[in-house]
């Protein structure tokens, strides 16, 4: 089966019969691939070795778990508040105040 395409206006079919391509001038053919930056390269390596990690050579291991204790300050700090909090104050005794050295008047000069 022939296939017929149609001849845009403005051309003759002797046109494209008699056309020489010895006229056309040469071209470099450029052939652009992006390549993936080393990043990504990488990403994909170690995504690789996670999924053929073979998990048989792991061995058993049990954690343990260190209790820190706290430093001085904190501890200090601790104390302090336990102490206000349990603070008695019915064992406080009475205290009056005396002014010992009175200000002058304004009016007195």
């Amino acid at each position: 089966m022939a296939e017929h395409h149609k001849v845009p206006q403005g051309i003759e079919k002797k046109d494209i019969t008699e056309f020489d391509s010895s006229k056309l001038k040469h071209t470099e053919t450029q052939e652009k691939n992006v390549l993936p930056s080393t990043e990504v390269i990488t990403q994909e390596k170690t995504i690789q070795h996670i999924e053929a990690f073979d998990k048989k050579n792991l061995k058993h291991a049990e954690t343990e778990v260190k209790t820190t204790l706290p430093d001085k300050s904190v501890i200090n700090q601790e104390k302090t508040i336990q102490n206000i909090e349990g603070f008695d104050k019915s064992n406080l005794k009475r205290a009056s105040t005396e002014v010992k050295n009175p200000l002058p008047d304004k009016n007195s000069k």
